[in-house]
């Protein structure tokens, strides 16, 4: 997926939109930037197929040589499918975030916060603040 395809969330998890079967799912990974800034991901916890996550509220963590920070999810609603390969390898968060490194896949249950998250350009402009 290219970055200019996706929306994000001011606190760097981004989010692909499809339509499904007439439902909205969302793809969510954390960003280029996130990975940077992070450095050396040493683990990463997901939640689990069937779990509720909000907008705004941590559906996991994600840990990396510096620091422990939560993941936080950009859309409401419920994972239908979790990167179980991702964290045994955890090195394509740098070589591959926006596709490879991919994390949960979530159907929206609630669409409305879909607006409040950023395109591309209004992101890049939140990091290079």
């Amino acid at each position: 997926m290219k970055p200019e395809e996706l929306k994000f969330a001011a606190s760097h998890e981004w989010a692909h939109l499809a339509q499904v079967d007439g439902k909205t799912v969302a793809t969510i990974g954390i960003s280029a930037h996130a990975v940077e800034a992070l450095s050396d991901v040493v683990y990463m916890e997901l939640p689990e197929v069937g779990a509720d996550v909000n907008a705004g509220a941590s559906f996991g963590e994600v840990e990396s040589v510096k620091a422990t920070s939560d993941l936080f999810s950009p859309v409401t609603g419920k994972v239908i499918e979790v990167n179980t390969s991702l964290p045994d390898n955890l090195e394509v968060l740098g070589t591959d975030p926006y596709g490879e490194g991919w994390i949960v896949k979530v159907e929206v249950t609630e669409e409305g916060a879909i607006d409040a998250l950023l395109d591309y350009t209004a992101y890049e402009a939140l990091c290079n603040e």
